[in-house]
């Protein structure tokens, strides 16, 4: 399979770039991969919104971009900053071009929300489904396209890769289980989160970290990986898995988090109470968590008006009646789960990885934008900008060209047997615990090295399960989880100061 343009992923990063390169050259090919279904992708399950300074609002520029640092730490790269912000007006108003619907209040102007770290409403979303509108919109946008080509279900192994330079990928059809080349002038990953690698989740099933996993092994350069954003008020029902997320928006209307015992104990951490950046309110539940031996804390909706609260939030309203709690009178229980990736394959202003003609988007992506800690509803509007400076580098580079000498990374021969998948399930199991104990919310440096070395032994199990084994993708994305852990407890080991979302302590002999 050839293509001028290979985009791995089908969520507002990659559908996005592929509307605006298929629009600016009709003549050339686009070649979207997503490895479930088109529409399932992190973008589909973001709750809040977009973060946007309005024209007709007391907002302003320099307060989104104050608020960005402080929430990062120290870490983020203003100049990034200062551009994304800026740029976001734009970017929203091709959203509305391409169909894509925002809640108008009363008076007929954007209902703005407020979450943690933002001194202002800015948030603009669509009730507590954003990310399924947005997608809605923008698939609908890329069908009518004829220039772009969507194969569901196949799944990208590895990148094509020879001195550096990117042609490609292995992909896996998984409705046939054959690989196939797909050659390409241009490669750019838009691959999404690393949820799955914790088990307890807000990401979706596919969150892997398959493309981080990709670039590392093409040699790309990946930073920061240390930085995992964990999202306070995850629905809690003692299951592992993907946890249903409770937006922050919900904190922004007023909700108020609670021990078992009643006590109101966010003002003790932090002046700005519920609405603290996610790192401080997380790692305060933890706190609260470890002093009092509970298993979660609640969030207590009931001073908000019932039915201003099923208006915006009839997702989650729906979710905790299905599990036997009313809002207008019961507590939610709400537990910390892994949320977001701060760090990722590094890129410059264009999105240009280390490897030539190999190119990141999204939350794979490590832009600088978000430093130590992720600023509420700055990932769907990074992914916008990102896309919108890859499409003008891509419209100003030198044509697609197809290389032909190219070094195949990963290959198998089908003939081999399948790999047991019970077994995988339980290696996979025992490295979510592991990472959950000693890479989640706080470490320490004796617990990540004893990781590291099992770890270690995973990756050489499972390498000799690929090499044993016909190529399926629950082996693939263990391997990729193995590989992005090892990445995250790496990069933890050599951080020794504690900035927003990254905490170490020390352990006392």
């Amino acid at each position: 399979m050839k293509t001028d343009y290979l985009i791995i992923g089908s969520g507002i990063a990659g559908l996005t770039l592929a509307i605006k390169l298929a629009e600016r050259f009709p003549k050339r090919s686009i070649t979207v991969l997503t490895k479930t279904d088109e529409e399932e992708s992190n973008t589909r399950y973001a709750q809040g919104g977009i973060a946007i300074v309005l024209e007709d609002s007391k907002d302003s520029y320099e307060k989104h971009i104050r608020d960005t640092l402080i929430c990062g730490d120290g870490l983020c790269n203003e100049a990034v900053v200062r551009m994304v912000v800026t740029d976001a007006p734009k970017r929203f108003a091709e959203l509305l071009r391409w169909g894509t619907h925002f809640d108008i209040d009363a008076d007929g102007k954007f209902d703005a929300g407020k979450e943690g770290g933002h001194c202002e409403n800015r948030v603009l979303h669509h009730k507590d489904q954003t990310g399924a509108e947005i997608e809605r919109a923008i698939l609908e946008k890329a069908h009518s396209l004829e220039n772009i080509v969507i194969y569901d279900h196949y799944f990208a192994i590895d990148l094509l890769v020879a001195n550096d330079h990117c042609s490609g990928a292995v992909v896996l059809n998984e409705r046939t289980n054959e690989t196939t080349l797909v050659q390409s002038g241009f490669t750019i990953l838009a691959t999404g989160g690393i949820g799955q690698i914790y088990g307890h989740t807000t990401n979706p099933a596919i969150a892997t970290g398959d493309g981080i996993a990709m670039a590392y092994r093409a040699h790309a350069k990946i930073m920061d990986m240390e930085f995992i954003q964990f999202h306070p008020t995850a629905f809690y029902d003692a299951q592992v898995g993907s946890a249903f997320l409770i937006s922050e928006a919900v904190r922004g209307f007023g909700a108020i988090l609670r021990t078992r015992n009643g006590k109101r104990f966010m003002p003790d951490y932090d002046q700005r109470g519920e609405l603290a950046s996610r790192d401080i309110v997380s790692q305060s539940i933890h706190i609260e968590l470890f002093k009092n031996g509970d298993a979660c804390v609640f969030l207590d909706c009931t001073q908000i008006d019932t039915e201003d609260f099923k208006v915006h939030f009839p997702m989650i309203d729906g979710h905790c009646k299905n599990h036997g709690f009313d809002v207008a009178k019961d507590w939610i229980p709400v537990l910390p789960a892994q949320h977001y990736l701060c760090g990722g394959i590094a890129v410059d202003l264009n999105g240009n990885t280390s490897v030539a003609n190999l190119l990141a988007c999204g939350e794979c992506a490590f832009t600088g934008l978000h430093g130590a800690n992720r600023l509420a509803s700055n990932s769907l509007l990074e992914a916008l900008v990102y896309s919108e400076r890859i499409f003008q580098y891509l419209s100003s580079a030198h044509s697609p060209r197809l290389q032909q000498n190219f070094n195949l990374i990963s290959c198998n021969d089908h003939v081999k047997p399948n790999v047991n998948l019970v077994y995988l399930a339980n290696l996979k199991e025992d490295f979510q615990s592991e990472l959950r104990l000693h890479a989640g919310i706080v470490r320490n440096d004796a617990d990540l090295m004893a990781s590291a070395y099992r770890l270690y032994q995973w990756l050489q199990q499972t390498k000799a399960l690929i090499s044993a084994h016909a190529p399926s993708v629950a082996l693939y994305e263990f391997y990729n989880m193995l590989l992005v852990g090892q990445l995250i407890v790496s990069h933890s080991l050599l951080r020794n100061d504690n900035r927003g979302g990254f905490l170490k302590i020390t352990i006392d002999n």
